[in-house]
């Protein structure tokens, strides 16, 4: 089972004293992702977010997290396992090929990193 943890707040502290802080915090449940970690952080907003992973699916880097879209816009730190992730890839992929289906200007198109359930998020 993967662990995450973070933080929102002050963003007066120092951002390595930030930086420290959540590379402890992930050393802390590093027993429930032994496979890989990552730390996020947006200095700015005071928000820092880390992953300890157990690899289970899509076992590549592709599936390192924290995950930032491909945008940038986004960043997230999942636990779980979405069991009909490839079918949701699809729904989205035929989502995308019949744009009247959004009510807003659908993406181009969606390229996958890899076969993560995360990113399917």
């Amino acid at each position: 089972m993967c662990g995450l943890s973070g933080f929102v707040g002050d963003n007066s502290a120092n951002a390595s004293v930030r930086a420290s802080l959540l590379r402890r915090m992930g050393d802390s449940i590093a027993h429930r992702g032994p496979d890989d970690s990552g730390v996020w952080m947006d200095a700015d907003m005071g928000i820092g977010l880390v992953h300890r992973r157990l690899s289970i699916v899509d076992l590549s880097p592709a599936g390192h997290q924290p995950m930032v879209s491909a945008s940038g816009r986004f960043v997230l730190v999942f636990n779980g396992e979405i069991y009909n992730h490839l079918e949701l890839r699809k729904a989205l992929a035929d989502a995308i090929a019949s744009p009247q289906h959004f009510s807003a200007q659908p993406p181009a198109s969606k390229s996958w990193r890899g076969h993560s359930d995360t990113e399917t998020c």
